[in-house]
């Protein structure tokens, strides 16, 4: 059984399982709190729990997946082309709010981590919470960050995003399909894009861009913030 564990396949086999099982559970009961990625983890958790299966044999297979994460974001490219009539005319409102969104969202959390007394290494992780794991992860890298504190905070940024996303946009009644998919893509990455995507092609790519944009952004602000 052991070397069942230890074969990157399980950890791969358990991923796709979880998330299957979550993508489910969603489409049956229809609630927004039931989003797939978190289930995934909690069933995740509890079976390296219950099982005591070391987390290094199951990452054997999670790394495989985390390969093509950075891929995955640059097939989102293929949407933003589709729509690339709407870049051209409104560049400069889509650049603008990227920069703007990047600012608010590093801001924020430099703010309250001064407020709240914490340290460089916590402000420094926590930073890039907005943009996707690769770039966060690099970016907090760089700065001294601690790199587990950086993914779970990207993860639940992500969720959160996609979570609230569709009861923002009816509580402050957005119409404009371009306006919702930047602010979806400029706060919660590529997690908050695959609802994005749901709620519309526009919606989609635009959100996708937003995830290129804010990433670069985000770059340039931590030399200056960090």
């Amino acid at each position: 059984m052991s070397e069942l564990f230890a074969s990157p396949f399980f950890g791969i086999a358990l991923s796709i399982a979880a998330f299957a099982i979550g993508v489910q559970i969603q489409k049956r009961t229809g609630f927004v709190i039931c989003n797939p990625l978190i289930i995934a983890i909690v069933l995740v958790a509890a079976v390296l729990l219950i099982f005591r299966i070391p987390y290094e044999s199951y990452n054997k297979g999670g790394e495989i997946i985390n390969m093509f994460l950075a891929p995955a974001t640059a097939c989102l490219a293929v949407s933003i082309y589709s729509k690339i009539e709407v870049l051209k005319k409104n560049w400069l409102p889509i650049l603008v709010g990227c920069i703007c969104g990047s600012l608010a969202s590093m801001g924020s959390v430099w703010g309250l981590c001064r407020l709240f007394g914490l340290d460089a290494a916590v402000t420094a992780s926590l930073m890039p919470k907005s943009v996707t794991t690769p770039i966060a992860v690099s970016i907090a890298g760089s700065h001294g960050g601690m790199t587990p504190i950086t993914v779970v905070a990207v993860i639940l940024t992500g969720i959160m995003g996609s979570i609230m996303a569709p009861m923002l946009i009816k509580m402050f009644r957005v119409k404009d399909s371009m306006t919702a998919g930047l602010a979806i893509g400029a706060c919660s990455h590529a997690v908050g894009t695959s609802k994005a995507v749901e709620l519309g092609e526009t919606e989609g790519a635009m959100s996708g861009l937003a995830i290129g944009i804010c990433g670069i952004v985000t770059v340039i602000f931590s030399l200056f913030m960090m």
